[in-house]
């Protein structure tokens, strides 16, 4: 992976609690714990498939730096979407992480 390739800025936040709305449902409340450039790949049909293996618009692969401590519960918000990580691959041992994610609803 090359530098130049790193383009896009992106936040990876943790839930940190919940908060209760007037009306009783409970909506997380997340925290940025890193906020890292790095490369986006649309997702095609090959290089990620859902639980029903069909293809989704909203699949994503980031790739960057490796960075210890990320794991499926966390997300990644990017040009104001939310991505919800659903794997996470290192590639060479701690050099860069391949995390495949899809837009919330």
């Amino acid at each position: 992976m090359r530098a130049g390739n790193l383009r896009h800025v992106i936040a990876v936040q943790r839930k940190t609690g919940e908060t209760i709305t007037d009306s009783g449902r409970a909506i997380p409340i997340w925290s940025t714990i890193a906020t890292v450039r790095a490369e986006t790949v649309t997702a095609s049909a090959d290089e990620f498939l859902t639980g029903f293996g069909e293809a989704e618009a909203g699949n994503v692969v980031f790739r960057m730096w490796w960075r210890p401590g990320l794991d499926t519960a966390d997300r990644i918000m990017h040009a104001g979407k939310a991505y919800n990580v659903k794997a996470i691959a290192e590639i060479g041992f701690r050099r860069y992480l391949e995390i495949k994610a899809v837009a919330t609803s």
